[in-house]
This record gives C-alpha cells, sequence and structure tokens, in this order.
C-alpha cells in the first residue's frame, strides 16, 4: 500500500472578521499519497485556497489533526513549519513569483541556500532541474527575458530543487494563455509520471481534468471526492 504523505483528520478553520465568525473550512478529512496527483477544485469561498494554505504549512488549522509523512504539524514551532515549506514542499504560484534581478539559475538556487548547500553544490542540483523542465538553454536568462511559460517552467524547477515531497500549485495556468497552460499541465503530467506527488489548486474544470483524483469543496466542506476515469494527458 502507498505510504500517506498528507493525513488531515477533522480540521477546521476559523476567522474573526470583525465581531463575525467565518468558518472557512469545516470538519474535513482526507488522505494524500506517495505519487498521486491530485486537484482541489472549488468556487470563489468554498475553502479550497484555505486548505491549501493548510497543506502547505502556510496556515495552521483552528481544530484537527494535520500529520506530513507521519509528522504532527499542529504541534510544530515556526521554525519547524519553516523547514518543512523549504525542504518538503515545492510550490508553484499562479504570478511565478521570481526575484527580476536575478537569472533562471539564481531563482532555481534560492531554496537550496536557505537549505545550507555549497555554492558549487546548489549549482549542479539547479542546472539538472532547469535541464528536466526543458530550460537547459535559458539558464543566464532573467525573468523579463522569458515568455510567461518560461517563467512558470522557471518556478517549476525551483519547486523541485529541494527533492520535496510534494509539489503545491496554487493556479498554476492563471496567468498564461491556453496554448502555453497546456504545455504546463504536460509538464505536471511529466512530473507526476517521474514519481512526484502533485496537488493541484484550481477553479478551472479543463485544468481539473489533468488530475487522476478530483476533491470538490463548496461552503468549506468536501463536497466530492472521486478518482478521475480520463486523466487529461
Amino acid at each position: 500500500m502507498s505510504e500517506k504523505v498528507i493525513e488531515i483528520e477533522h480540521i477546521s478553520k476559523i476567522y474573526i472578521m470583525g465581531n463575525q465568525e467565518v468558518k472557512a473550512l469545516r470538519d474535513v478529512s482526507l488522505d494524500i499519497k506517495k505519487n498521486e496527483y491530485v486537484a482541489l477544485m472549488g468556487p470563489s469561498g468554498s475553502g479550497k485556497s484555505t486548505l491549501m494554505n493548510i497543506l502547505g504549512c502556510l496556515d495552521t488549522p483552528t481544530n484537527g489533526k494535520y500529520d506530513f509523512k507521519g509528522n504532527d504539524v499542529s504541534s510544530m514551532s515556526d521554525n519547524e513549519l519553516a523547514e518543512i515549506r523549504n525542504s518538503e514542499i515545492g510550490f508553484v504560484f499562479q504570478t511565478f513569483n521570481l526575484l527580476a534581478r536575478s537569472n533562471a539559475l539564481k531563482n532555481v538556487e534560492l531554496p537550496l541556500i536557505y537549505s545550507g548547500i555549497s555554492k558549487t553544490k546548489r549549482r549542479e542540483m539547479a542546472k539538472a532541474k532547469l535541464i528536466e523542465v526543458g530550460l537547459g538553454d535559458r539558464m543566464d536568462h532573467k525573468p523579463n527575458e522569458l515568455s510567461g511559460g518560461q517563467r512558470q517552467r522557471v518556478a517549476v524547477a525551483r519547486a523541485l530543487a529541494t527533492d520535496p515531497a510534494i509539489i503545491l500549485a496554487d493556479e498554476p495556468t492563471g496567468n498564461l494563455d491556453t496554448k502555453t497552460g497546456e504545455e504546463i499541465m504536460q509538464l505536471f503530467g511529466d512530473l507526476w509520471k517521474r514519481g512526484h506527488t502533485i496537488i493541484l489548486v484550481t477553479h478551472e474544470e479543463e485544468i481539473a481534468q489533468h488530475a487522476h483524483r478530483i476533491i470538490r469543496l463548496r461552503d468549506g466542506l468536501i463536497e466530492s471526492d472521486e478518482i478521475n476515469p480520463n486523466p487529461v494527458y
């Protein structure tokens, strides 16, 4: 049986806004196993962004338990959470979040600097990841010298730099045209085939159809959690 990377039980998240309580998540439980390709779907206000932030250790639940690779995240210190975010979770955002003045290679090296890896070693690792995403000939280019799709590939290479347990992609095609978006989704498919665990957050049905499992949220609850019989490749 595949090992569980993520296990959350009875998670809820309540935000206090003025004198009102907003229940962003209500009693959510789910498991994600190694090498699963999961899409989290839902309309605005469904709780998918809150759930993504909790899964990515960017936020903590109000109630419930979250185990990441068998460790209880709920009881971790800020430093321990930061370590998980840096080494175990590769983030890919809609807006790429690249450093404008640094070339592709230096952008991919960034998480490796935080991991304390030597300059020679991290350069080798960053080069390998850029080659893996098809940008071996663009390493010296800065973000403004790259197309939107190439920038997102740099962001994916950076997410892969530390060989994380999961890749967490938040609307990764949101700033791309349809054709480029399809190329990025093909890249995620290739990464899944190479053994990566991918969690994709999207409100677009077409993008979700690339995943092998689709979890739909509504009003802070899991509405459905189903295997996709015909994922798009």
